[in-house]
């Protein structure tokens, strides 16, 4: 786990002060939880070996709305430029500003989450005075910060620039001021109408002192200040602050040349990417961290940003699969702490993850069973959760069961695709009949199977597999049938935990009702020539691996018929079921030995198909016929019937 080499790597007897902070431009993005839950990760992990340190997190509403937030009415323009927490908040709010309006929905998921960070805000640190002796330090070493950007950056500064943004006397904007003097108690400021193009100074020219929150440095000034007045030992920040030449680098030099001091302990991170693409607060694009907080239960949040090393990406897809496949990542951790089988790493995660650093155990309840029977009618959801469980949920359990159920209805009301949902079709879908022959020929199999088989996820899940080898037909295809049959779709969620739902009853009856196919078109799609058989012998599996060989006859006659009526016309084949053994699974293979048209009786094509098995078995096997199983005496003929024509 990172965490652990990155606290390895720590002076045991240093007090840690770890920090992150955010800009309240708009609605916050559940991508700027990342660098929250990386933080409180490690000091999760502090406080578990009770190594001294604080967690600090930073609102810095004291920066200029540079963006119009997507949510913002289009008369919130006017604003532009002004510092954050100074611009009112949208009608209808119950906050002091827009900063408050936008960092207090950010808040609530901080508690949501138990992150363990103090949190502070800039508008308090200035106006506080707390910044007052570090901005006189850099206002008298301007010189320094022009040669610093300089030199990292190539971006030279006039002469008379300083590092200082003064809040307008006149029109209130910070964003817009350019600092050009400093005579050890005012500076003196330009509010320039074109010095940025987001917004527009006023013209106005004046005095003022920079101390007790008049103004604010420029956010790499600020972050080294940060540094410098914090005691901050430990800080990442995303990727893109971390390449070289990057404001990290100016932040960190500014540190070491104007306070003498080494930057703190980084922790760069990639971003939180939604299906490839950044998210941006001021842009509204992807979910709010809000949105997802509804949606996730708490500790699969955390696992979310945490599991992944800070230096990868976290690629997040509300898709169904990427959703069951977090779950269930997550759950086969708790299993494993549960089962005394977890490793260091995976335990560790786990307290960065779950709300109850103590561990105490619990068992999940599935995602997918949550979602799936949330989507079958007149199913008691808890009921059926507790058979499942075979007992009564702890309080524990409960309160985790509660958010998953949460957290299903919300995907399934508000994110899921209509590929992630189903709708169980309570009478015979008409789509069902597009199943081909072999696919109801599979059907037909798997009823048989079922009445022997235990009513649970796993094993209805093999014998569903079974049925599909034994065919055989590709299991996509098979499930494909399954899915029209019961779903009218021709995807959905795991067929053996779909069928574990329902009642054995209704699923028997529904699979009785798409099993009659064509004997005749099922085998001619399904059955391979015979020398297409020998020639896979030759190079593949050989005769070992056989196990048993069943012989078929396919027969269509007309409706009226017997059988061995010598004047009823007959076509068919005559086939040789070889079931092979594999991995200790059963597969089938149909291999065709001969064809028939006319009328001769069944008995004489019996007969006659027994010739042929025993030379196509001679040329398989030689002498070696005894470790083939045969079962002639449970020959199997299949008819056909259609009726008369003419």
């Amino acid at each position: 786990m990172w965490t652990t080499k990155l606290v390895n790597s720590l002076k045991k007897d240093q007090y840690q002060v770890i920090n992150d902070s955010k800009t309240p431009s708009g609605r916050v993005h559940v991508g700027s939880l990342r660098g929250v839950l990386i933080h409180d990760a490690v000091y999760r992990e502090l406080k578990n070996r009770d190594l001294p340190g604080i967690y600090l997190y930073g609102i810095d509403d004291y920066d200029p709305m540079d963006g119009l937030p997507a949510d913002a009415p289009e008369d919130t323009r006017k604003h532009m430029g002004k510092p954050l927490c100074n611009i009112p908040a949208p009608e209808g709010s119950g906050a002091t500003d827009m900063a408050d309006h936008y960092i207090s929905e950010f808040l609530a998921v901080f508690r949501e989450l138990d992150v363990g960070a103090r949190i502070y805000r800039m508008r308090d640190v200035y106006r506080g005075g707390l910044f007052n002796d570090a901005i006189d330090t850099i206002l008298r070493n301007a010189h320094k910060v022009r040669a610093i950007y300089e030199d990292i950056s190539g971006a030279r500064r006039p002469d008379h620039w300083h590092p200082f943004q003064v809040i307008c006397e006149n029109c209130g904007r910070i964003g817009t001021t350019e600092v050009f003097s400093f005579d050890g108690n005012k500076v003196g400021y330009h509010c320039k109408p074109d010095l940025v193009t987001w917004a527009r100074g006023c013209d106005h020219r004046g005095e003022i002192s920079p101390f007790d929150g008049n103004g604010k440095l420029p956010w790499k000034l600020e972050w080294a200040t940060k540094w410098h007045e914090f005691g901050i030992t430990i800080e990442g920040a995303g990727k893109d602050h971390c390449t070289k030449g990057g404001s990290r680098d100016v932040a960190g030099r500014i540190l070491k040349e104007v306070f003498g001091e080494e930057p703190p302990r980084n922790i760069p991170y990639e971003f939180f990417l939604v299906q490839g693409a950044k998210m941006s607060s001021s842009k509204g694009l992807g979910s709010s961290a809000r949105d997802m907080a509804d949606f996730l239960p708490p500790e699969i949040l955390r696992f979310l940003m945490v599991r992944t090393d800070p230096k990868k990406a976290v690629n997040f897809s509300t898709d169904g699969a990427y959703m069951l496949k977090t779950f269930n990542e997550h759950d086969r951790l708790l299993d494993r702490l549960a089962q005394g089988t977890a490793t260091e790493d995976q335990t560790t995660l786990l307290r960065a993850t779950e709300l109850d650093s103590s561990l105490s155990a619990y068992t999940p309840v599935s995602f997918q069973l949550i979602t799936s029977l949330l989507q079958i009618p007149h199913v008691d959801l808890q009921a059926s959760i507790r058979s499942r469980m075979g007992r009564e949920p702890t309080p524990k359990e409960n309160r985790h069961i509660d958010a998953r159920i949460k957290a299903a209805a919300y995907w399934l009301a508000n994110i899921a695709s209509d590929e992630d949902k189903f709708e169980l079709q309570e009478t015979f879908p008409p789509i069902a009949e597009k199943n081909s022959p072999a696919q109801r020929y599979f059907i037909a199999t798997l009823k048989d199977r079922l009445p022997s088989i235990d009513w649970e996820e796993d094993s209805l899940q093999t014998a569903i597999f079974d049925a599909a080898r034994l065919t055989p037909l590709p299991a996509k295809t098979a499930f494909e049938a399954i899915y029209r049959l019961f779903l009218a779709k021709t995807d959905g969620p795991r067929a053996g935990a779909l069928f574990s739902y329902l009642a054995r009853d209704f699923v028997m009856e529904r699979l009785n009702s798409g099993d009659d196919y064509s004997a005749i078109s099922f085998i001619t799609s399904v059955a391979i020539p015979q020398d297409e058989f020998l020639a896979r012998v030759a190079t593949d599996q050989g005769p070992a691996s056989i196990r048993k060989i069943v012989p078929e006859i396919y027969v269509k006659t007309t409706l009226d018929a017997s059988l061995n009526d010598p004047q009823a016309y007959k076509t068919g084949f005559c086939i040789l079921k070889f079931l092979t053994e594999d991995k200790n699974r059963l597969f089938a293979t149909r291999v065709i030995v001969s064809e028939f048209a006319g009328n001769e009786e069944v008995e004489a094509i019996r007969s006659e198909f027994e010739e042929k098995i025993t030379a196509l078995l001679m040329e398989i096997v030689g002498k070696r016929l005894e470790a083939l199983e045969m079962d002639m005496a449970g020959m199997r003929v299949e008819v056909e019937f259609e009726e008369e024509t003419g």
